[in-house]
């Protein structure tokens, strides 16, 4: 096995809970090299992994969005490019209309995908020589690399390998405020009405991180984000909001924190993928096929059938807080102290 190629198009949770399969690879086929196929949207993301030789893109998002000349002509410049390697095994874990034109579209004879029951889009299955075994019901990350390894024949390794390096930027916005105090971050804004937290809950769970001595800062991406943030500082004054900022902004500020609280989107994951103390809440998705689960560093919490408490929800945070942080005494709630 000489080169490889992931497809994995969006989202970006997906894309980070993926990058474990290639440091998989790289250890059961050493010397393999490891392209991977992404929109550009989230390309950067594959990037930041040094064990990826070669990373693909094309706006497909952006062309759906504009319809644009020059999104068109990106994306066919992308097909030259995708075509002048030819791949010894293309694994489209993804499994929809886009990622398998992508799969299509390489000079690979071996093009492996999802049995059609377990597709996202169930035409995507005219792109594949091959199918992946039925997959197990089992947590939708482990699921990926069990599916990769049993299509490739070697046997999974523990704990799984993210490999990230974000890269240091000279952008101001690179981090929240300083003081000395440990950082928590919560990301309370999310792609879909019905995963989103209540604001009042938000505002209880930011009260509490200051009163253990965190200084605590909210991020976000749209003016809908914007003005959720806003009404939760305007309640939590020592809460910062922070600056509209890239993604390797917030990568960088999340690498830089020391707890990270938010509902089910891809910065979570991210945190969970650099090995932050993080809590993950679950409203409209199952935290049991979706969520990260690591002993006192990740949690999920919620079912996907009702919005999780506030309690439920510190209770997490204490269990994820086994260490107590660089906070002077005073400014500390019990159960901090206690940790």
């Amino acid at each position: 096995m000489k080169r490889i190629l992931i497809v994995k198009v969006t989202s970006m949770g997906d894309v980070i809970q993926a990058q474990p399969v290639v440091a998989d690879l790289k250890r059961a086929f050493p010397g393999v090299q490891v392209d991977w196929a992404a929109d550009e949207a989230f390309a950067e993301i594959a990037r930041w992994n040094p064990g990826i030789d070669r990373v693909l893109c094309a706006p497909l998002r952006g062309f759906k969005k504009a319809r644009s000349w020059a999104a068109f002509k990106a994306i066919w410049a992308s097909v030259a490019e995708l075509r002048a390697e030819r791949y010894d095994v293309v694994l489209d874990i993804h499994g929809v209309y886009k990622s398998a034109i992508i799969s299509f579209l390489t000079r690979s004879s071996r093009r492996l995908g999802y049995q059609s029951k377990d597709l996202g889009e169930r035409g995507a299955a005219f792109a594949y020589t091959g199918r992946f075994k039925p997959r197990r019901e089992v947590n939708a990350w482990y699921g990926m690399r069990e599916t990769v390894s049993l299509a490739l024949g070697y046997p999974l390794e523990e704990p799984a390998v993210y490999n990230l390096e974000i890269p240091c930027l000279p952008d101001a916005n690179a981090s929240a405020p300083a003081d000395g105090a440990p950082l928590a971050i919560l990301f309370h804004g999310a792609s879909k009405d019905d995963k989103k937290w209540p604001t009042l809950h938000w505002v209880a769970v930011a009260q509490d991180l200051l009163r253990r001595g965190y200084r605590v800062a909210l991020p976000w991406g749209s003016s809908a984000e914007h003005s959720e943030a806003s009404a939760i500082v305007a309640q939590v004054p020592s809460a910062t909001l922070l600056p509209k900022m890239t993604l390797t902004g917030i990568a960088r500020l999340i690498q830089d924190s020391t707890l990270v609280v938010g509902v089910d989107t891809g910065f979570v994951h991210l945190a969970h993928a650099l090995q932050k103390r993080t809590v993950m809440i679950f409203i409209a998705t199952s935290a049991d096929h979706f969520g990260n689960h690591v002993p006192f560093r990740s949690v999920s919490v919620g079912d996907g059938q009702r919005v999780p408490g506030i309690e439920e929800t510190l209770q997490a945070i204490d269990h994820v807080h086994t260490l107590p942080v660089a906070a002077p005494a005073s400014s500390m709630s019990t159960s901090a102290a206690a940790a």
